[in-house]
């Protein structure tokens, strides 16, 4: 598939008790490499999907996904149905500035009239098996270390890691390799891609009570972040939500903004804790009812880390900064950004010389830009204007009040419009999303 190359592994590679070669390397089975690794499988290429970890995993998440992740569950021939344990929700509940908005998904052609719920363990270990079950080759408790590097080209030609409990060494080659390991993303850093510190970056904290109000078919969102601990109150950058997981349980939790002073200066764990005390005592969330405990993750922005492909090493997913800077969401662009991707291997693949396929290859960040970086754009404009107390609490109190401009919100945070066509709504948001600079 590239240009074949003398390679210069490590001394640690060169000690290795085993190798494996393939069309495709993929590091990470969360949403965004398992969802590659199927579209890669079932294209006929030979892939390794290498995790870290063994399944079922927990990772920090909100658990909800809108009609856009669904869309992509569907796409790989997953049963989303309620016998197969899903949860499925009808909309987004609003709550701010006094009121309480209930907004239904909008009915379109291009995505389903409907989200779901699923703890993270089990979806992705889901999705991970259906890329197996599609031909990818699953390596878990794989722990990837450092790439092999062409010493001529400077080209990845593959990775070394450590396999099992016994930390067994291994050595993994492929032309091209797929960055799907997270924010952290230790492959990318040692490629030389490192974060723009000019890109929106958030937190969420969250965990999970036993409450009444699991079997909730709206997923809720309150726009307004008190912290009400000092001497005076403090409206926070972020926003708070409360998802119902119909196993008896709530996923509860805040995303937070780092735009403004209070980002580092607070410990959001305490913050989560006060926030859930000032909810209706007959919900339940009160430490006693606290099934697990507060867990934290990073949520990487609007395209953080680039360029997206260099050197036969491809970012998706969190490694790529590929979460939406509107409202948080991160594994439906993980998914997309997983099957962009593989789109693009493939038609790589089906070159017959090393520059046809570097030509496509090099495609991958614009595709990326011309699908997100104007919708990206925007988002961060958002990020800086919620911000400031000021104009959040202002959004809150007013924008609640006039429903017609709420469904308008909802498809834009949400990114839920029709691509072609639509009604006014979907017509103005794709517009300016097409005039917006695709940085």
């Amino acid at each position: 598939m590239a240009e074949s190359s003398s390679k210069s592994p490590s001394k640690s590679s060169a000690k290795a008790v085993s190798e494996h070669s393939a069309d495709v390397i993929v590091v990470g089975a969360g949403p965004a490499g398992s969802t590659a690794a199927y579209h890669l499988a079932r294209s006929g290429l030979d892939v390794l999907l290498l995790e870290k970890t063994a399944f079922p995993r927990e990772k920090v998440c909100g658990d909800g996904l809108t009609p856009r992740a669904v869309k992509q569950l569907v796409a790989m021939g997953i049963d989303v149905s309620e016998e197969a344990g899903w949860l499925r929700n009808k909309g987004l509940r609003i709550i701010g500035g006094g009121v309480r908005l209930q907004l239904d998904w909008p009915e379109l052609a291009s995505f389903p009239d409907y989200g779901l719920v699923r703890r993270r363990d089990d979806f992705d270990e889901q999705l991970a098996r259906q890329a197996e079950k599609a031909g990818a080759h699953l390596y878990e408790r794989c722990n990837v270390g450092a790439p092999i590097v062409d010493g001529r080209t400077g080209r990845i030609t593959g990775v070394e890691a450590r396999l099992g409990d016994e930390k067994r060494p291994v050595t993994f080659h492929a032309p091209l390799v797929v960055a799907a390991d997270g924010n952290s993303t230790r492959l990318s850093v040692a490629m030389g891609l490192h974060r723009r510190d000019d890109r929106p970056m958030g937190v969420a904290v969250r965990t999970y009570f036993t409450s009444p109000r699991h079997d909730d078919d709206y997923l809720e969102s309150w726009l307004e972040l008190w912290d009400r601990r000092g001497a005076e109150d403090r409206l926070l950058p972020g926003y708070g939500w409360v998802f119902g997981m119909g196993d008896g349980t709530s996923n509860v939790g805040l995303g937070v903004l780092n735009t403004s002073s209070s980002f580092k200066e607070l410990d959001w764990r305490e913050v989560l804790k006060a926030w859930c005390a000032s909810m209706p005592e007959e919900w339940g969330y009160t430490p006693e009812n606290m099934t697990g405990p507060i867990r934290g993750a990073a949520l990487p922005m609007a395209f953080n880390r680039q360029p997206h492909y260099t050197r036969g090493l491809l970012l998706v997913g969190d490694a790529g900064g590929m979460v939406n800077p509107f409202n948080g969401e991160g594994i439906a662009y993980a998914m997309e950004s997983g099957q962009l991707a593989a789109d693009v291997i493939v038609q790589a693949h089906a070159r017959q010389t090393p520059d046809r396929r570097e030509l496509v290859l090099r495609r991958y960040p614009r595709i990326l830009k011309d699908t997100y970086g104007g919708y990206y754009t925007m988002g961060r404009a958002f990020v800086k204007l919620i911000g400031n107390p000021k104009i959040m609490k202002l959004a809150a109190e007013r924008g609640l009040t006039h429903p017609l401009l709420m469904r308008f919100t909802l498809k834009l945070m949400a990114n839920l419009t029709e691509p072609t066509g639509g009604d006014a709504m979907d017509r103005v948001i794709n517009a300016l999303t097409k005039v917006a600079p695709r940085a």
